[in-house]
């Protein structure tokens, strides 16, 4: 590996030329570049099907198979041979000798380089992973009768080049052989080179075997091509294949396949979608092949976010992978291929919506989150599948197609808590209320509307609640005033009204209006006048306004509370209203501030001494 030097005594002003540590540089590559050892054998693959393709170009007429990959592993060396395009002495003092050129970006197949899967002439520096020293030993298709060439690099950055008689190798092509370290056994193994070997050439193109030097037949590496390169009898038979293609790649069975072709980029492979739900914003890595070599089982990117719910197979032509080729390099193509493969889980999912809805519910039931954070930007999915996605309602778990069956008028809260308050009563009073807590449910059951015209939707308030809670008649009003009146003195220190209605389920004793949106409100105008005449206090004086009360609606029904509001001891009267007010807070499962946690327990210790003072 050559390097220039800078002279010994530059003239002022020359252009000097920068000094590497060439020893340090060949860590860094091999070392840091990669994830793991295991990858020397992919560039070592790699290498081999970018000779086999160059020397395809040299003799296209060349039968199918007459070219092949041969690797070798006894547990004392790796070796990997091609029936490639080999090297020349002068390649090899070019591109094997020079760190960063590649004789895939030479000039003379400059216009072919989408061909190779590798590019950037640094793979073979892997091999210091596992190893000491190369050997290469390479004769050129390109010249009649070229003599052969060993080159021997050595991880001090060291190399020597001999011309050997064109004997030392018969046929054209490259042969890497590798001496193993003692500490790098687990990767060079044969049994692991062998497991590496199907791991990563599965899918190539060419013959690749396997000789584990016991004297057996070489074992084939990739005996089949690729499941959707293969012909079947029957579309079923096909589909069924592919399937258990996706269970053995990714271990579950999937719910469907999908088949996807994009003939512009040469990518080719199945979506598989995943049988059940997956957590939120949780993306699963994709297994993408370039050109037949496995690139990645972990690549994010070649899908959309919201694609959580399903895993791929790809292989594919026009994808750069990057420089360590463990990932993708982000480019147009790449972007064109994402919204290409988006448009085709796009079509899946209308065509099983418009074929198969015993399916589509399956895939509903798993993956509503997922449907529902595309619907929300893509109005074509939303208009085939709004109707029938699932929604916690006051019916319980039921699709909105359902839900306004019974509903013309569907109420959607603007929170979890607020539906929890509310859901009994509201369902008792006849009310279709909507959770809409819930990422993107709020957004889309107000487009309802855009689909079934005939709905209409609005936001729950709790005017619109109290509205339908039944008054109670004015004797029962007056006999209860004065309760009522000691309850809202006890609760005034959390701003909330106490009222008197009838409602069901009579079991409830009391109902909690009070939205998050009030309690900020609350908040910040205490907070204006804790700070009222300071600077802060200016500025939220100025944007003060009349904040809403918490309401605590007493249900007449209750026969708890009937008992409560004849209560005439003010102490116990007071007591009793806390008690209420606690466990309707309670009911809402919303956060409970320190001070209704304390009210609560406070409440609970009187009530429990008034009781046994009472039986004493």
């Amino acid at each position: 590996m050559t390097l220039s030097h800078t002279p010994s005594s530059p003239a002022a002003g020359a252009d000097r030329t920068f000094q590497v540590d060439l020893r340090g540089l060949v860590d860094l590559l091999s070392h840091h570049l990669y994830s793991s050892p295991r990858v020397y054998l992919r560039e070592l693959l790699q290498n081999a099907v970018d000779a086999l393709t160059a020397r395809r170009g040299l003799e296209p007429g060349a039968p199918a198979g007459a070219f092949g990959i041969r690797l070798y592993a006894d547990g004392s060396v790796v070796r990997v041979e091609d029936d490639g395009v080999g090297l020349t002495e002068a390649d090899v003092h070019t591109f094997l000798a020079t760190i960063g050129r590649s004789s895939k970006r030479a000039d003379k197949i400059a216009e072919q380089r989408a061909d190779f899967i590798g590019q950037f002439g640094i793979g073979l520096l892997s091999c210091f992973l596992v190893a000491d020293e190369i050997l290469v030993l390479s004769r050129s298709a390109r010249t009649p009768d070229a003599p052969a060439v060993e080159w021997r690099g050595r991880g001090d950055g060291s190399y020597s080049v001999r011309a050997l008689p064109a004997s030392a190798r018969p046929r054209p092509g490259t042969t890497v052989t590798l001496t193993p370290r003692a500490d790098t056994g687990e990767w060079t193994r044969p049994v692991q080179v062998h497991a590496l070997a199907r791991h990563f050439g599965s899918l190539l193109r060419h013959p690749v075997t396997f000789d584990d030097g016991t004297g057996g037949p070489g074992a084939p590496v990739n005996p089949e091509p690729a499941p959707w390169a293969r012909t079947y009898p029957t579309p079923g038979a096909r589909s069924r294949a592919l399937a258990a293609y996706g269970e053995e790649t990714f271990g579950f069975t999937p719910l469907d396949t999908i088949e996807l072709d994009l003939p512009a980029v040469g990518l080719k492979g199945i979506a598989c979608i995943l049988p059940d739900a997956v957590p939120a914003g949780r993306r699963h890595g994709h297994r993408v092949h370039v050109k037949g070599m496995l690139l990645s089982e972990q690549a994010e990117e070649i899908l959309p976010e919201w694609a959580f719910f399903v895993r791929c197979v790809l292989d594919a032509e026009s994808l750069r992978p990057t420089a360590s080729r463990e990932s993708l390099y982000e480019d147009d193509t790449l972007a064109a291929v994402r919204d290409a493969l988006a448009e085709r889980l796009r079509a899946w999912i209308a065509r099983t919506a418009a074929s198969d809805p015993d399916l589509l519910g399956r895939f509903l039931q798993a993956h509503h989150l997922a449907v529902k954070s595309l619907a929300v930007h893509d109005d074509e999915i939303l208009r085939m599948l709004l109707p029938w996605l699932p929604f916690e309602t006051t019916a319980g778990h039921a699709t909105l197609d359902e839900f306004a069956r019974t509903h013309r008028t569907v109420l959607v809260t603007s929170s979890v808590e607020e539906f929890r308050q509310v859901a009994a009563i509201a369902s008792a009073a006849g009310l279709g209320v909507v959770n809409g807590g819930y990422t993107y449910d709020r957004e889309l059951v107000h487009r309802l509307p855009e689909i079934r015209p005939e709905v209409s939707v609005a936001d729950l308030d709790p005017a619109t609640l109290t509205a339908h809670l039944d008054p109670v008649d004015r004797e029962t009003e007056l006999a209860a005033a004065a309760y009522l009146a000691q309850a809202r003195d006890a609760l005034a220190v959390f701003d909330c009204d106490v009222a008197l209605r009838t409602f069901q389920p009579a079991s409830a004793p009391a109902l909690l209006l009070d939205s998050r949106e009030a309690r900020h409100e609350r908040t910040r105008s205490q907070l204006a006048r804790e700070q009222q005449g300071g600077v802060w206090g200016d500025i939220l004086g100025h944007l003060r306004q009349e904040a809403p009360r918490a309401q605590l609606i007493l249900n007449q029904l209750n026969p708890l509370v009937r008992t409560a509001v004849a209560i005439e001891e003010p102490d116990l009267a007071r007591t009793s209203a806390e008690a209420l007010y606690g466990q309707a807070a309670m009911l809402s499962r919303r956060p409970l501030r320190p001070a209704e946690s304390s009210l609560i327990n406070r409440s609970f210790l009187d009530l429990l001494a008034h009781a046994l003072r009472k039986d004493s």
